[in-house]
């Protein structure tokens, strides 16, 4: 029982009351960067669980605003579906039919009912995968922190068409209001464009400093110290600063463009794992 209440507690909601109780209202978001009412900078290493890993602000969002002020605001079709089209296909190197869904849920049941065996999730800079383009159907949650509601379905269109003939009912695409769809297909681009810039000589920068907490695959850090332990080294990176995953499943990720210095504070105040390593 005593597992089951910290497994829930460490929810989105629980990180961002901590941030709110120990350095006020967040009043500005750049980069890795938090700014907060108390001035305090955090360095963002969750980064909504990735859908911020291009960064906070950015071309997306100009893209919202431009679109917003003409108006067209409905979920009507709009040259936005084309546009996304056109990025998912650049992401993954091959054409796509592309399906949104409300839900990591909804979307894999799309996904499964599409190609049972062939379904992936994309997921940037992965070193285990990094070449999606004969996936049958792969899930992207857009890389735009203010679409925790929006997932896409890329599908190979013939796998679609054999689906379809095949008698499956394959669950119906939602629309998205044009000015967040103009978002996403921006967003996707510009994830595409930055695949190449970010390697390995970017993230290992910090390996000295945060190798006795994480381990590191690509840009993802994997916690070190263990489940029962993890409430716990949440908030006390939150007192050196330092914005992680609130969820122990969920890899944090290294802060691109921060320098080593972000980490002088866990260095001058080192969590205190005991026997927790793994």
């Amino acid at each position: 029982m005593q597992f089951g209440i910290l497994y829930l507690m460490m929810t989105d909601s629980y990180l961002y009351s901590e941030i709110f109780s120990r350095f006020g209202t967040v009043q500005r978001a750049r980069g890795c960067f938090l700014y907060t009412k108390k001035g305090v900078r955090l360095t963002d290493l969750y980064q909504e669980g990735g859908r911020a890993v291009l960064g906070w602000g950015g071309t997306a969002f100009t893209r919202f605003k431009n679109v917003l002020n003409r108006g067209i605001t409905g979920s009507y079709i709009t040259e936005f579906e084309v546009q996304t089209q056109k990025a998912v296909a650049k992401l993954l190197n091959s054409p796509r039919t592309v399906l949104f869904y409300p839900s990591y849920a909804s979307a894999l049941k799309a996904a499964l009912t599409v190609s049972p065996n062939g379904t992936a999730f994309y997921k940037p800079w992965n070193p285990a995968e990094s070449d999606f383009s004969g996936q049958d159907c792969v899930i992207i949650a857009p890389p735009l922190p203010w679409t925790q509601t929006v997932y896409i379905v890329a599908a190979i269109p013939e796998v679609v068409e054999v689906a379809l003939a095949a008698g499956r009912t394959v669950p119906v695409s939602e629309r998205i209001p044009a000015p967040l769809n103009a978002a996403v297909a921006r967003a996707l681009f510009d994830l595409a464009a930055e695949l190449p810039r970010r390697s390995e000589k970017d993230w290992f920068l910090y390996d000295n400093l945060i190798s006795a907490y994480w381990e590191r695959k690509g840009p993802y850090l994997f916690p070190k110290v263990l489940e029962e332990q993890y409430k716990s080294f949440v908030l006390h990176c939150l007192d050196c600063a330092l914005v992680i995953s609130p969820d122990y499943n969920t890899p944090s990720i290294v802060p691109f463009g921060a320098d080593r210095g972000v980490f002088s504070k866990l260095k001058q105040k080192p969590f205190d794992t005991g026997s927790s390593s793994r």
